[in-house]
């Protein structure tokens, strides 16, 4: 299993349908393809719980070089749920929830960086966060990340730090 990473956003403001729509906005000024099959998973009581995409570099004609897969969750589902406010030195004031999880980002780091720039531009008071780091990027960051040089290591590296 590889390094996972999710948007954090405010919990009472979070909509499925909205994720939804962002993703699809965020991968087309990405210049990125989006593949949705409207593929509804449901939870052991019969409501929704989450479906995925997957969003590549390249048509899915074509051999795809760098892809990956993408899961909305529904409100109701426990993987939502965000405990790490001290830990990532955010406002525990913040009412945030996990959606948006990029199943593994190693390999396909700016695919990732290109989408999450376009996200955070249509949701400039979300976060993104590497799971395996203490640290979020917001829009400042990423605006300031797109303005240098790409550096494959992005997402491994504290965006305060410089």
């Amino acid at each position: 299993m590889g390094t996972t990473a999710v948007i954090l956003t405010q919990k009472g403001k979070y909509s499925p349908e909205k994720l939804l729509a962002d993703t699809i906005v965020s991968a087309f000024h990405a210049n990125a393809s989006l593949y949705f099959h409207n593929n509804k998973n449901y939870s052991d009581m019969g409501g929704f719980s989450y479906t995925t995409l997957n969003i590549s570099n390249n048509s899915f004609a074509e051999k795809s070089e760098q892809s990956f897969i993408f899961s909305v969750h529904a409100i109701n589902n426990p993987n939502i749920e965000f405990y790490y406010h001290e830990d990532l030195e955010l406002d525990s004031n913040l009412s945030l929830c996990q959606v948006g999880h990029i199943e593994d980002i190693y390999g396909v780091q700016k695919l990732v960086l290109n989408f999450i720039y376009e996200y955070l531009r249509l949701n400039p008071d979300d976060y993104f966060w590497v799971t395996d780091f203490d640290w979020v990027y917001n829009w400042v960051d990423m605006e300031k990340l797109k303005s240098l040089p790409y550096d494959p290591d992005w997402c491994y590296k504290d965006p305060k730090a410089n």
